[in-house]
């Protein structure tokens, strides 16, 4: 078994309340059968542990988990995390790290009101430590739900308000309300990161990821663009490890973690399936599988691990143990931005190696360039036509005539003889057609960043309604004295 991270022993007394607790005073006791919110739980364990003494002006940092849409996949694999464990985050067992408050819909000890009210005072300015926002799931398209009813909602406002007078909050709406006084915004799986495949084409939530929905020019309160730990799922331990690396950073115990140009940890996606995979001596060889089960090479059945940034044949899926293709699984791109659009046919060869098994022997200066380009146009969402909303890199948004042109021909060689993605099957069809409610509403093209979407809206005199595209109404501010006087003026 791999050693663990250091930790140390926690002995507390959760079951004793603290003077100043105010769950109890609330209304509606069915939604607190805890008999004490996660915030009051997390102070007893501090104030009766060794964690009062810990180092770092924090002693814990709250962290609100929003579900767009997804399969709770990545919720899944955090649990299965060991290098640091969630229980480990929660429990303050790492030296240096705060303690972790998770307010997660599966598995808070709130619920009703009593786990919207924290919502409500994150967004208020006042809760007692900074807040960290994960998002699991992509940004589904509020203004095509039927009725106003939202494709993914947590909570409904106002608290302890008779029904008719309640609205189920979009988790949309809630990162736009919260995201401006967010410590950090953490994107958790390919669906959260890129879009994924609540993105891809055909489907009817005309959904994008956190990042084209924040935009380019957002910060958080410490001054960081989204961050994006992306895999379908993701590995558990990628994230958690961000996580702790992330919080040492809020309590001053550590420099900020590197972070690539769109916001991946560098340190995690870094190099390509590739070079970490048990297989990659065959491809050295030329020798490659020809049927499932083989032990050589998966390239030419399908697997796109040259070109595909992840760590997964290094660290395993769980515990250090599996992964795709350890397992005898093909690479299929989870973790990318052009995921899965840019990637399918599944398990069909893909064009670029075909060339590359070719000349493996003469392995040189023309396969290093051909893998940059297909990697640098996949790195890439259908959505990004002239420009890449990443805070982190101002000048990823350009590709040469050679790159375009190049592309061109590689895309009619890579769907030859294969289905492209969309709806196209009588199984696939929607009852008026083949034709999505997003291209319904917005035309072909909708595949665009949140203000041109807004754009086509306009022209095209849709109902929009607001809140929902932060780019084409307001900038978001990070800046607390500002949003504190914005608040006031209100």
């Amino acid at each position: 078994m791999p050693v663990q991270m250091l930790t140390t022993k926690i002995h507390a007394r959760v079951d004793q309340p603290l003077e100043g607790e105010t769950s109890r005073t609330m209304p509606d006791q069915v939604g607190n059968v805890a008999g004490a919110t996660g915030e009051e739980l997390t102070d007893r364990i501090i104030e009766t542990s060794a964690r009062a003494l810990m180092p770092g002006p924090l002693k814990k940092v709250i962290v609100f988990w929003l579900g767009g849409m997804g399969c709770d996949g990545c919720t899944i694999s955090t649990l299965g995390a060991t290098e640091p464990s969630v229980e480990e985050l929660m429990t303050g067992a790492l030296p240096g790290v705060p303690t972790m408050v998770l307010h997660h819909y599966a598995a808070s000890i709130e619920s009703g009101d009593h786990f919207t009210h924290s919502f409500e005072e994150a967004e208020k300015g006042e809760l007692d430590a900074p807040y960290v926002i994960v998002y699991e799931g992509s940004i589904a398209d509020e203004n095509l739900t039927v009725h106003g009813e939202p494709w993914a909602a947590e909570g409904a406002l106002p608290t302890w308000a008779p029904f008719e007078e309640r609205r189920r909050i979009p988790t949309t709406e809630w990162l736009r309300r919260l995201a401006p006084g967010a410590a950090a915004v953490i994107a958790i799986g390919t669906c959260a990161t890129w879009g994924g495949i609540p993105a891809a084409a055909g489907n009817p939530t005309a959904s994008m990821s956190v990042m084209d929905f924040l935009g380019k020019e957002y910060r958080s309160v410490f001054g960081l663009p989204v961050i994006n730990v992306p895999g379908c799922a993701p590995l558990g331990d990628n994230f958690t490890e961000t996580v702790a690396l992330l919080l040492l950073f809020l309590n001053k115990q550590a420099p900020l973690p590197e972070f690539d140009e769109l916001g991946r940890p560098a340190w995690l996606f870094a190099d390509t399936v590739h070079r970490h995979c048990p297989r990659a001596g065959w491809y050295e060889e030329g020798t490659f599988a020809q049927e499932y089960g083989d032990k050589e090479c998966l390239v030419e059945i399908g697997c796109w691990g040259p070109v595909v940034n992840c760590n997964i044949t290094e660290r395993g899926a769980v515990g250090h143990m599996g992964g795709c293709m350890v397992a005898g699984g093909v690479c299929i791109g989870c973790t990318m931005p052009g995921f899965p659009d840019k990637f399918t046919p599944f398990y069909k060869t893909p064009p670029g190696s075909t060339a590359s098994t070719t000349v493996s022997r003469l392995y040189g200066s023309f396969i290093r360039p051909l893998r940059r380009m297909t990697q640098l146009e996949r790195n890439r969402e259908p959505r990004w036509h002239d420009t890449v909303p990443s805070g982190w890199a101002m000048e990823y948004n350009t590709t040469s005539i050679t790159h375009r042109i190049a592309e061109f021909f590689y895309d009619k060689l890579q769907y030859l003889g294969g289905e492209r993605p969309g709806r196209q099957k009588d199984v696939e069809k929607y009852r008026s057609g083949y034709l999505p409610p997003a291209q319904a509403a917005y035309g072909e093209d909708y595949q665009v960043l949140p203000e041109k979407r807004q754009e086509l809206a306009r022209k095209r005199n849709l109902p929009q309604r607001p809140g929902l595209a932060p780019q084409a109404e307001e900038p978001i501010v990070s800046n607390v004295e500002v949003s504190a006087t914005s608040r006031e003026e209100k």
